[in-house]
């Protein structure tokens, strides 16, 4: 499934909001340049993927166990669909030697039904040292 993608260079501010460069940030992540190290990071990533279109991203980085149908996603990937802003609240483990971690955010999104708020608490798992998003409650 081919979804179109807003173009971006690496020398833009990385959508995530973490003040860098998408190319310092998540770019090398997105493209399996390197993994991200935390599950924050990873959080991070799957945001900028979302913003970005990244369905490949969005999908590797799920866990298999819970990963949905990339039809599934299409919504949320809606060329009509801008994220605007991130701001993660709070974050528990997750860090390099965790295995696992939950990150709570609120992620700011607007299509022309107008914006929307997702805030959720994220479950993410470590396996052969890679993070994996498992689920969220709302």
């Amino acid at each position: 499934m081919s979804i179109p993608s807003p173009a971006l260079s690496d020398s833009a501010r990385c959508p995530c909001g973490s003040g860098d460069v998408l190319g310092a940030c998540c770019g090398p992540v997105l493209r399996h340049e390197r993994r991200a190290g935390t599950a924050q990071a990873l959080m991070r990533s799957r945001y900028t993927a979302f913003a970005l279109r990244d369905l490949e991203h969005l999908l590797a980085s799920w866990h298999p166990r819970t990963r949905p149908a990339p039809e599934e996603l299409t919504e949320s990937l809606r060329p009509d669909v801008r994220w605007l802003r991130l701001e993660v609240l709070a974050t528990e483990r997750g860090g390099p030697f965790d295995d696992t971690g939950t990150v709570e955010f609120i992620a700011i999104s607007k299509s022309p039904q107008g914006r929307h708020k997702q805030h959720e608490v994220s479950r993410f798992v470590r396996e052969d040292g890679a993070w994996y998003y498992v689920d969220g409650d709302a």
